[in-house]
């Protein structure tokens, strides 16, 4: 097995659980490298520290995997660290979650999201996608589920060397596949939807709706397929708005309003930007749900993203009524929780508006984050009432 020696001094935080090592940690290599093979990974004075996927092409050079000198990487090691996601989820016990979080779940590249039935994954880094087929075996016997789709369909794989691909993996079935979350129905496509299908991390942030929706009139923009504004509906709003860029999501929110009955929402395919400046939203809404894309995806980008939260939080809260709610989101790792709220202070005063923080919240629990891994605590809600 190769051996990767590490600079001096770079071992510490992956002793404390930090999951990866960078290029730039490396002095150099006692073996024959084979990029996605199991690597072992020692300090500069040649102590064993962990046992690790290899890519010499990727920044992340080494995806850590296992502490224990003593511990064998086969195909019962994935088994096991697999069926210990599983029994967290299970204790869930939700219809549709995401069943294995990458790193966060201690198997660097792999995603696995269930949906009633159905699973569908991502295959993230080149060891992961190299023991695919072993990886399929296991969820089969462990979820006995009745098909898998892959969705490798995204730019993160070309960082490690790979295609970005998607397709059945196991079984061959409707990819447009209906789940139940809170007791709404929903279709979810999970061959054309976004991530692997939708967004699984906001669960509990879509139930904390049965605080704020009840009479009121609700605004759920950058809406995707509805998640938030269904929830409103089912919590007794009085009228609710979807706005979604995309034609295709919001064909969605109307067919999963129908779905379960919900006559109330109306979706607009519409720029947010634009509606929120519009006559229309002026003074129209109790309680406004922002929950746009993440605007940032790197450091370089956050500058601009940052103008583009403030924005929009600033829009919103000059057009909610007085006393209402708005729950504004970032999902970007680079918009960190501070940061976040200092966002939202300036917003707040360029608005003219005196706002009452309420809730701070986080991605749902099947969506763990390491400690020592900040950016794996991505999602960010803040709760106010604006007056």
């Amino acid at each position: 097995m190769l051996k990767v020696i590490l600079n001096k001094k770079e071992e510490d935080n992956i002793l404390n659980g930090y999951p990866w090592v960078f290029n730039n940690e490396v002095n150099n290599f006692i073996g024959n490298i084979e990029n996605g093979k199991v690597c072992s990974v020692y300090t500069y004075d040649n102590k064993f520290i962990a046992y690790g996927f290899l890519n010499t092409n990727s920044k992340i050079m080494v995806r850590i995997l296992s502490l224990n000198e003593n511990e064998i990487i086969d195909k019962e090691f994935f088994k096991k660290r697999i069926q210990y996601a599983i029994e967290h989820r299970n204790n869930l016990g939700w219809n549709a979650t995401r069943l294995v979080f990458s790193e966060a779940d201690f198997l660097p590249g792999l995603v696995v999201d269930k949906y009633g039935d159905y699973l569908s994954v991502q295959f993230m880094s080149l060891g992961m996608d190299m023991i695919k087929n072993d990886i399929v075996d296991i969820l089969v016997e462990l979820t006995h589920c009745k098909g898998i789709y892959e969705r490798s369909d995204m730019p993160v794989r070309e960082k490690e060397g790979l295609e970005q691909v998607k397709g059945f993996l196991y079984g061959e079935f409707d990819p447009r596949v209906e789940i139940v979350e809170d007791d709404i129905k929903m279709i979810v496509d999970i061959e054309n939807g976004q991530k692997t299908g939708y967004f699984l991390d906001q669960k509990l942030n879509r139930d904390i709706l049965r605080l704020y929706a009840k009479d009121k009139n609700v605004l759920d923009a950058f809406s995707n397929v509805g998640g938030f504004a269904l929830h409103a509906c089912k919590y007794g709003a009085k009228s609710v708005v979807a706005c979604d860029i995309s034609q295709r999501a919001c064909d969605e929110i109307t067919n999963n309003a129908i779905l379960n009955g919900y006559t109330q929402l109306e979706a607009k395919c519409v720029d947010v930007f634009d509606f929120l400046h519009s006559e229309e939203a002026n003074q129209a809404f109790d309680v406004i749900i922002l929950d746009p894309p993440a605007f940032s995806k790197s450091k370089d980008s956050l500058k601009k993203a940052y103008r583009g939260y403030k924005e929009i939080n600033m829009t919103a809260m000059k057009i909610i009524k007085e006393g209402g709610y708005l729950l504004t989101f970032s999902c970007s790792q680079h918009m960190t929780p501070d940061l976040f709220m200092q966002m939202i202070n300036e917003a707040a005063h360029d608005a003219k508006r005196t706002v009452q923080f309420l809730d701070f919240r986080i991605q749902a629990p099947d969506h763990p984050a390491l400690l020592q891994s900040e950016e794996q605590l991505y999602l960010k809600c803040i709760i106010l009432r604006v007056k």
